[in-house]
């Protein structure tokens, strides 16, 4: 009569490292999920936070183009001087003046028949131009727009208010405005890409 077979004690630490193994491995790929969902989160409401349908492209603004299954065509396209960019395969675009919903359109179009039979294109804005700030501040000069920019973090990115800076003489050109569209604003004010922020300084 023989004895039974008792499992070797290799065989269950072996079992239970396997286990582990793909314990991790699962959770790697949950987390990598969350971070996925977390960025794009982010894309979006950063969009949103100027009106995705209705933000138009200018001089500085980079966009991230994403065509599904074709790496050569996925890339990040700066917004020149004059508006317009050569793509891969189907030559310029004018990306100034569009809004993404435009180029997404445009895109697709001429990427469809000769090139893809079926081109998936998704477009976002990957970084706004900068706006810019003169006057009572400790750093003038363009800086890079944050989603959700009021006048109160444009101090703080300027490097904050000088001794004689005006405590509410504060006035905000928007992009592409003039002397005559210049308005006197508060903390709480947005501001946008490209536009002018200025600080007086007081004489008293």
């Amino acid at each position: 009569m023989s004895c039974p077979r008792i499992p070797s004690p290799r065989i269950g630490i072996e079992r239970t490292k396997a286990a582990l193994n793909i314990y991790n491995i699962s959770m790697v790929y949950r987390l990598l999920f969350v971070l996925a969902s977390v960025l794009t989160a982010f894309n979006v409401s950063a969009q949103d936070a100027v009106g995705q349908s209705e933000y138009r492209l200018a001089t500085g603004d980079i966009i991230y183009v994403r065509v599904y299954g074709e790496d050569d065509l996925t890339m990040r396209l700066t917004v020149p001087a004059d508006g317009r960019v050569r793509y891969a395969f189907v030559g310029e675009f004018q990306l100034a003046g569009k809004t993404i919903d435009d180029l997404e359109v445009e895109f697709t179009n001429r990427l469809l028949g000769d090139y893809l039979v079926d081109p998936q294109v998704s477009i976002n804005v990957a970084q706004f131009r900068d706006f810019f700030i003169q006057g009572a501040v400790a750093k003038t000069g363009g800086i890079a727009w944050q989603p959700g920019l009021t006048v109160r973090t444009a101090f703080t990115l300027a490097g904050g208010l000088s001794p004689r800076a005006s405590k509410s003489k504060w006035y905000l050109v928007p992009d592409g405005g003039g002397e005559n569209d210049r308005r006197r604003v508060s903390e709480d004010d947005l501001v946008n890409p490209g536009d002018t922020l200025i600080v007086e300084e007081s004489f008293f």
